[in-house]
């Protein structure tokens, strides 16, 4: 009996080698180096076809014709946008997040809605059982018979149920549990999930049926398994949030078929996920009024202009080194404003501890929210409060100057909706557009301008 060869992968980037490490050297993580039994060849392997023979030829890139991808939309307008527009067929979405945060409660309420439209769902859940699954439709007040649910993990078997039943739609939750025989490692390594995924994979583009599957994440936050899994399937969501709070963020890392700068809100309640569609006042709701520190900024998130407030608390510092923490921004970003400040507009803030926080849960990371941060900052170090009534839009240079940002009018426009009554942005930003009826638009050159503006009262 020929004896059975064995490799060591690498969990976490898919590296193999003859023999066990402590640190793979491709991805330098410790400690991810798991044995597995070398899987036999197997012959006639083949990749899938999207068509008929004559399209695996070459073929001219201006007699190839263009159409429109048909999608499927749900009643979930906020779903709809991240994914650009609906559902496409014969896509493969990986949706990840933390454990609890509402992947199956989002994705078991979808596949209730397309159920409703009479097209058959495909429901796999390979970590709970159909009577769990039961449990949860009760209380999302799930009532449709063509929605089909299937605790399996065996990637043979849900092949052959898909075959049988002829979904318009599958969810496989999670790929981590599915297994493939051929393969024989554990559920979960890096072999058996690049497997599975390139079989619904096959299974999606062959039928034309759009497969949701859900991916579990590693502490980092970032998807489990082979880098390989994103840019396998053609669009990665991930649905963010934090566990105690009942607000969640769905927003499109990677997307073939839209845009990846989108962002989907939804409030969990008792009864499931609702979709806020204002959310600009649901963030800055619970702003004080007239306390130091606290500016708001219009941003964008996609197509969709957002209201959040950016609050600082600079106070004297207990050590050697202040300390710089940023909740919501890049933590880089803080110190950057704070050299910019103490150069340009002679802020002391070399022995003073630095404390940001964007208010809400938001993650910002555009250039536009530099000019509400500068003055957030400076405001609470004076201890002077900036007008309630005061957007700050603006991306801020090393010498102090105040550059252009990109749709200021979508951004103009949401505030003067809310009842703000002053912008504060950019000067190049001041040309050929129509400013909204009952708000004041005022341009700056420099941080100095602003923050004389923005904090005089």
């Amino acid at each position: 009996m020929a004896k059975r060869k064995t490799k060591f992968v690498c969990q976490e980037c898919g590296y193999e080698s003859a023999k066990w490490m402590g640190k793979c050297p491709a991805c330098h993580q410790w400690n991810t180096m798991v044995e597995e039994i070398e899987a036999a060849s197997v012959k006639g392997r083949t990749g899938y076809t999207s068509g008929t023979a004559s399209s695996q030829k070459p073929e001219k890139i201006t007699s190839i014709e263009s159409k429109k991808e048909p999608r499927i939309t749900t009643k979930m307008r906020e779903f709809n946008r991240v994914l650009g527009g609906g559902v496409v067929l014969g896509s493969l979405v990986l949706i990840g997040g933390d454990p609890g945060i509402g992947k199956s409660t989002l994705l078991l309420q979808i596949s209730a809605q397309l159920a409703e439209k009479a097209l058959p769902v495909l429901y796999v859940s390979g970590e709970e059982s159909t009577r769990q699954t039961k449990l949860r439709a009760d209380r999302l007040d799930i009532k449709t018979d063509e929605l089909y649910v299937l605790s399996e993990t065996n990637l043979m078997d849900i092949s052959r149920q898909i075959e049988e039943i002829n979904p318009s739609f599958v969810v496989v939750d999670s790929i981590q549990t599915i297994f493939k025989e051929e393969i024989t490692s554990a559920p979960g390594s890096v072999s058996q999930v690049r497997e599975c995924t390139m079989e619904l994979m096959k299974i999606a583009k062959t039928k034309g049926i759009p497969v949701f599957i859900v991916g579990h994440v590693t502490k980092e936050g970032s998807i489990a398994g082979p880098r390989l899994l994103e840019h396998m399937v053609d669009a990665v969501l991930y649905f963010e949030g934090e566990r105690h709070h009942t607000y969640r963020i769905l927003r499109g890392v990677k997307n073939r078929f839209g845009s990846t700068n989108e962002m989907g809100i939804f409030e969990m309640k008792e009864e499931g996920l609702r979709e806020v569609m204002n959310p600009s006042e649901i963030f800055l709701e619970e702003r004080s009024q007239g306390a130091a520190g606290s500016t708001v900024v219009a941003s964008m998130e996609g197509t969709r202009p957002v209201l959040v407030e950016i609050q600082a608390l600079i106070s004297p510092t207990s050590f050697g080194n202040p300390r710089r923490t940023a909740t919501g921004v890049d933590h880089n970003r803080v110190p950057l404003l704070m050299a910019v400040l103490e150069k340009r507009v002679g802020l002391m803030l070399q022995n003073q501890d630095a404390y940001i926080k964007v208010a809400g849960g938001v993650k910002l990371d555009e250039p536009a929210i530099d000019l509400a941060l500068a003055v957030s900052i400076a405001s609470s170090f004076r201890d002077h409060p900036t007008k309630p009534e005061d957007i700050f839009i603006g991306e801020v240079g090393l010498t102090g100057e105040i550059r252009r940002v990109s749709r200021i009018e979508q951004r103009v426009q949401e505030a003067a909706k809310l009842g703000f009554k002053r912008v504060i942005c950019p000067k190049n930003n001041l040309d050929g557009w129509n400013y909204p009826a009952g708000i004041e638009v005022i341009g700056v050159s420099n941080v100095q301008e602003a923050l004389e503006i923005g904090l005089h009262q």
